[in-house]
């Protein structure tokens, strides 16, 4: 034992020189940021009630002792170990971490004799349609997260490593079975997402057999049977038409999550190219007002609402009956993560911002124990039906399960750090503790009730005075910024980070004020003219919509007074006791109510209007 904790020490402290590539940006440390307001409620709803709830873990490991029911069932354990790890690297609540001890041992007790952890009895390893290659990969992810923030334990690191060569003992070029042989869609690309913890491992113990897997996945099968879709990428193509009959918006991302780490680790610049393009198609042909993408209609049927479906144009379309899965969102944030500390884009942080205020927090129960498969922006805006299971009484789905993961990494994103000082990301208030370049540490008090309003103020305090830069994210949407510091005006330019470069003393103050007029936004041209007269009203980053709980006439055509493209709100007291804002919105006929989207709470069956039909 002592000589396996020896090895980890030394691969831990080694692991930076694996990366070819340094990341731009850097998260903080576990504990050095404590949100309040808007966001801290929901996470804190979301472990008392999911992760430290109802979640059924027993339930979960079972599946690896006597089978799964149902097809890739074996992911549910993956994915809550792995939310729960990451908000424990935010919470550092010992109940959290004691419930993930427990389920972490009783996992690694469910080892084959060939050392996997696996749904499959060796004799029908690997099972392709089984989704059991998926399943690893989401054994080895949430091993991986729970190593990383709640305990370094040998034996989970062994566990991880044993699972990895169980797996490229099976899986590889001929005469072992192709990893694009395994799995249950049309290209299965699902297979191939194993490619980010094996990288991940790689980078934790060095093995150079697992960078040697990676490489087999991208440079040989392209990540897709009969469609390399990592060079499709490469060459531009739209999110749609990247792989063939199953451009599936959750699978692509979260395989790219694995390009992303391939590039850092090889620093080919392919992979970058491959990354970023796809983060741009995405963003520009797929993402709707919401932050989240993905549909049913007119492109991907058969789908569900889950393919790339040109999303961005076609969202106000009539036709569309099931859209934006939470599973995609939420690895839409992710990737979104991974392209800002690759790149320090200002872009990637506005993108989470957007899901985040609308699309994450509009998919959450309001109790705080489940997400939305889908959403809609018009009609009854969530809807839980697809693919999952009851699991011990629990009606879990692939959702329910991912989104408690992107609320875990609002605080992990909210602020980082970087060469030349912090970099604040989300106006959230919070209190946060930051290197500086010096190896000292100050805190950054955020003081704001964003976003209800755009006044945010910063209070910052080193140890000892000491020249650094800081960093603001500039939303792109915030036309007219004020900026000042200890009371002199400085630059903010919308759609990029302010640099403010001085000696930092105790007590010194930013200002800003950010533009939250209310701006109309006229519906995109898709291919279903009827859903062209459509307007809808985004206040700063919040979208906002009209809810039949307390409007009965949430859907009638409207012609909003606008001037110049705003329109002028007053505040009102919310109806419900659930709605985070509310206004009054003047039309030609008076004024309606409108509030924010994440607040419509369509869980009783009634209906939502986030584009608003016109005269």
């Amino acid at each position: 034992m002592k000589l396996l904790l020896a090895f980890v020490l030394a691969a831990a402290s080694s692991a930076a020189a694996l990366a070819a590539v340094e990341d731009q940006l850097t998260p903080l440390p576990p504990g050095a940021i404590r949100l309040r307001g808007s966001l801290e409620g929901p996470i804190q709803n979301s472990v008392t009630y999911w992760n430290k709830g109802v979640v059924p873990y027993a339930g979960f490991v079972e599946m690896f002792r006597s089978g799964r029911k149902l097809f890739a069932q074996g992911e549910m354990w993956g994915k809550a170990v792995r939310s729960g790890s990451m908000m424990y690297r935010y919470t550092q609540d010992p109940e959290l971490k004691d419930i993930l001890r427990e389920t972490v041992a009783d996992l690694l007790s469910t080892r084959r004799a060939n050392g996997s952890i696996s749904c499959s009895d060796v004799a029908k390893q690997p099972d392709g349609p089984g989704g059991d290659l998926w399943e690893r990969k989401y054994a080895l992810l949430g091993l991986d997260e729970y190593y990383r923030h709640v305990e370094r334990d040998p034996a989970v690191l062994q566990a991880m490593i044993d699972e990895a060569d169980c797996t490229l003992r099976q899986i590889g070029p001929p005469p072992k079975v192709r990893i694009v042989d395994q799995g249950w869609s049309a290209n299965h690309i699902e297979s191939c997402t194993i490619l980010e913890p094996i990288l991940r491992l790689y980078k934790l113990t060095g093995h150079r057999r697992y960078l040697d897997f990676a490489r087999y996945i991208v440079e040989t099968e392209g990540g897709a049977k009969d469609y390399n879709v990592i060079q499709e990428a490469i060459d531009g193509k739209d999110p749609e038409k990247i792989g063939g009959p199953y451009p599936k918006a959750y699978e692509m991302m979260s395989l790219f999550e694995g390009v992303v780490e391939y590039y850092r680790v090889t620093g080919d610049e392919r992979w970058k190219r491959a990354a970023l393009n796809l983060y741009a198609r995405i963003r520009e042909k797929e993402i709707t007002i919401i932050g989240n993408g993905g549909g049913d209609q007119p492109y991907r049927p058969a789908i569900a609402g889950e393919g790339w479906d040109y999303t961005a144009m076609e969202q106000t379309n009539p036709k569309i009956s099931r859209m934006m899965e939470t599973c995609a969102g939420v690895t839409w944030l992710k990737l979104c993560s991974q392209i800002a500390r690759l790149t320090a884009d200002p872009s990637t942080i506005d993108e989470i911002e957007k899901y985040a205020y609308n699309g994450l927090l509009g998919a959450m129960k309001p109790t705080g124990d489940g997400f939305s498969y889908v959403n809609l922006l018009n009609g009854v805006k969530t809807n839980p039906t697809g693919w999952g299971a009851n699991v011990q009484g629990v009606d879990v789905t692939c959702c329910n399960l991912n989104g408690p993961m992107g609320l875990a990494y609002l605080p992990f994103v909210a602020v980082m750090t970087s060469k030349t000082g912090p970099v604040i990301n989300l106006y959230n208030a919070c209190s946060v503790t930051v290197p500086t370049p010096a190896g000292e540490k100050a805190s950054i008090e955020i003081a704001t009730d964003y976003p209800v309003s755009g006044v945010i103020g910063l209070t910052v305090t080193p140890r000892e005075p000491e020249e650094f830069t800081i960093r603001l994210r500039i939303p792109k949407w915030s036309a007219a910024t004020t900026l000042k510091v200890n009371g002199k005006v400085a630059t903010a330019v919308a759609g990029t980070y302010a640099e403010v470069r001085r000696v930092w003393s105790r007590g010194d103050r930013i200002e800003l004020l950010l533009d939250m007029r209310c701006r109309v936004i006229d519906a995109p041209r898709g291919s279903n003219r009827a859903g062209d007269n459509f307007q809808a009203l985004i206040r700063g980053p919040i979208v906002l919509a009209r809810d039949e709980n307390i409007d009965p006439a949430y859907n009638k055509p409207v012609s909003i007074l606008a001037k110049d493209g705003y329109v002028v709100l007053t505040p009102a007291r919310p109806t419900l006791p659930t709605a985070r804002m509310q206004y009054r919105v003047p039309t030609s006929d008076g004024f309606i109510e409108m509030v924010d989207y994440a607040s419509v709470d369509n869980w009783n069956g009634k209906h939502i209007c986030t584009w608003l039909p016109t005269r």
